[in-house]
This record gives structure tokens, sequence and C-alpha cells, in this order.
């Protein structure tokens, strides 16, 4: 590590610790029996403290020098993503199975609901299903292989299994910053939905694929992804089946994101109105674990004026949403960063930081895991006024990222 880099590390580490413990430069300077000029360039990282002061500082800021040094409050949530990772990876590239008995896949299926559930509706979902995950993957596996010299109905009933687990891991890994697993999950969801011969359920793989193309980076991709899906639904739509209707209309508020992110806020805003009548007609509906209805609707329009920079609109349009509405944590908890983004583009850092205070609130798990609110938070420590930056600072310590 180089001199300059190590300075800037050190730097921003007394920095955060020094905001977090909400004391002036003059005060820890004094402290530490050193200037506030020259603490103020070991902050900016034009001085290397010799390691007496370094000791000091620890001191005084009440952290190991590990702290001052080394990244130390992030390494318990490193240790946890990097845990369920490796597993999940293990799982997903060779599962091996640990009995010979023969599939229940009414078990199964009801093991999937239930991982769908927790994720959608626990503030804990990560821990919960951090172990529970992988051994549903060797058991879902080893049923869709049990199942290929059984009758179509049952081998259909496996891969619905294995492609409703595989939408759930596209998220997860998604989640804990495994984009190439969840491509692999999201590419495993279409495949298994392409063998139960259902239309609905190879709507909702395309969806989960969609997702996971905007989380790469890929929105002119995405965009082409849920057109064509959506295309495909429309005979299912004519007959009148509910659920084609609000995937469509889920497909439909992806496109309108990847549109935004492609530039074209025009054609974002006229899908957000295209979806606005189905979510009308299905009501508050959790097709295929979409969260699809008038709350979704509302919350996408606030995300597609966030996106296209029109922060101030985004934040009016949020107002008349009651975000808790939406059956799912996930879409509660991006529609707060998403204003939490709005504010922050409006240098309202106070009120970005109470958003995102309640998104942890809420779902205490999910802060460490969103790389949108970790650069948030960032901004506020570094650019918002000072008792503003130390709450920012103490919430950053809590959900282990240093900034």
């Amino acid at each position: 590590m180089g001199d300059h880099h190590l300075a800037q590390m050190i730097g921003e580490r007394v920095q955060f610790y020094r905001t977090a413990s909400r004391r002036t430069k003059a005060v820890v300077a004094g402290l530490a029996g050193i200037t506030p000029d020259y603490l103020c360039q070991i902050e900016r990282g034009q001085k290397i403290p010799t390691v007496s002061l370094l000791t000091q500082l620890a001191v005084v800021l009440r952290v190991s020098i590990g702290d001052l040094v080394g990244g130390q409050p992030e390494r318990e949530t490193k240790h946890a993503k990097a845990a369920a990772s490796d597993a999940l990876y293990r799982a997903l590239t060779s599962p091996i199975a640990t009995n010979d008995e023969p599939p229940n896949l009414r078990r199964l299926r009801r093991d999937v609901h239930e991982a769908w559930r927790t994720w959608q509706t626990s503030p804990y979902r990560y821990s919960q299903l951090a172990q529970r995950l992988p051994a549903l993957i060797v058991d879902i596996e080893a049923a869709v292989q049990k199942c290929q010299t059984e009758r179509a109905s049952t081998r259909r009933a496996a891969h619905g299994c294995a492609s409703d687990l595989y939408g759930l891991l596209r998220t997860v890994t998604k989640r804990i910053g495994r984009i190439d697993l969840s491509l692999l999950a999201a590419d495993r969801a279409i495949r298994a939905a392409e063998a139960t011969d259902d239309p609905l359920r190879l709507a909702a793989s395309h969806w989960n694929m969609t997702q996971m193309l905007l989380s790469d980076g890929a929105p002119e991709v995405a965009q082409v992804v849920a057109i064509k899906a959506a295309e495909k639904l429309q005979p299912l739509i004519r007959n009148g089946i509910q659920h084609a209707v609000a995937l469509h209309g889920s497909l439909i508020l992806l496109e309108a994101v990847a549109a935004a992110r492609n530039g074209d806020a025009w054609t974002a805003r006229d899908r957000v109105r295209q979806a606005a009548p189905l979510a009308e007609k299905t009501g508050e509906c959790n097709a295929y674990w979409t969260a699809f209805g008038p709350t979704n609707v509302a919350m996408y329009a606030v995300s597609v004026e966030v996106e296209a920079g029109e922060a101030v609109e985004g934040l009016r349009l949020a107002e008349k949403v009651e975000h808790g509405r939406s059956p799912s944590i996930e879409r509660q908890v991006a529609f707060l960063v998403d204003q939490a983004k709005g504010n922050e583009h409006r240098r309202d850092f106070a009120s970005a930081l109470t958003l995102l205070v309640t998104a942890e609130r809420e779902a205490p798990e999910d802060m460490r895991y969103r790389a949108g609110a970790h650069n948030i938070l960032r901004a506020i420590v570094q650019r918002g006024r000072r008792q503003v930056a130390a709450e920012a600072s103490r919430l950053a310590l809590r959900i282990g990222l240093p900034v």
C-alpha cells in the first residue's frame, strides 16, 4: 500500500470516528496533544501520523488502532456476506443430495413459498434465509433429477418449484453482491420455467432476468427482454387471466425503469401511465412474488422521476404513497432509498438521513446490503452539516459501513 493511499485511508477513518463522537477538531487535537491544523492535515490525507500519535488518537476516539488503519467496522458484514455467498455458490455449482428418498414436492413447494414469504415480509430476512437456502437448493435439484422418469405433470411440478426458488435466489444473491450468481439463478429460473409449459411462470422468470440486467448495468437489454415477455402475455390477458395482467404490468414497470436509465424519460413515464389502469384491475396483487398493484405503480412513478433527475417531482409524488401497503419489504425499502436519493440530489441531507434511518428501523438488515443506500450515506457524512454528518456516521457504524 502506497503512502498516499495509507494517508487517505487513515485520514478518512480519523474524520469518521471524530464526527461520530460529535467532537470538533479542536477538542480531539487538544486531547491528542497536537494542533487543530495538524489534525486537519491528517484528516485530509496530507500527513501520516506516527505510531505513537495514532495510538493516542485511538485512545481519544475510543477505538482500536485497527479501526483507524484497516476498515474494521466492515469486517462483520463482509464475513457474513462471504459466508452466505460461499454456501450459495457451493449449492448452486455442486449440489450433493444427502439421501435417496423420493422427492416430496408438496413439502418443497411449501418450503419455497415460506422462503419467499420470509424474504418479502421479515425485517431479518437475510439471516433467516442464509442457512435455509443452500439446503433447499440441494433438495430442489435432487427432486428435479429424480422426477425425470416420472409422469409429465410431476416433472412440471418439480421444475415449477425450481423456477420459483431460482427467482428468489436471483434477488438474494444480488443483494449480497454476487451478480455472477444472480445471473446464474435468473438463467436457471428461465430454463426451469420453460420446462413447466406455464406461460405465467415463464413471464415471471423473464421479470427476474430483467431485474438482474438492470442491476448489472444493462438497461438496453433489460428493456428488450421486458417488452418481449410482456407481448407474449397478450393471449392470456385477452382471456381475462388476472395474474397475466399483473405480470404484464410488472414487466411494463421494469421497462419504465430501463427506459429512464437509457435517458428516455418520456417513454418511462408513458409506461408507468400504461401500468396504472392494469393495477386498478388487479388491485394489490402479488402474482409470482412481483408485488404488482396501485402502490407499486405509484412507487415506480417516483423511481422514474428520480432516475430522470427530476427529484422535486419524484418527492412530490412520494408524498401521496403509503409505502407500507406494499406486500414486499424489498419494495418498501427501495422506495425509501429512492426518496433519500432525491433528497440527496436536492442537498437536503437531513431529510435523506431521516429516510435512511426509517429504512433501518423497518428493515434493520437491509441497510447493510444496499449499495445505493451506502452511497447516499457516504455523501451525507462528507457533505452534510456537522450534526447531520455525525448522525450519519453513527448510522454507518451501526450497519458496518466505512465512509
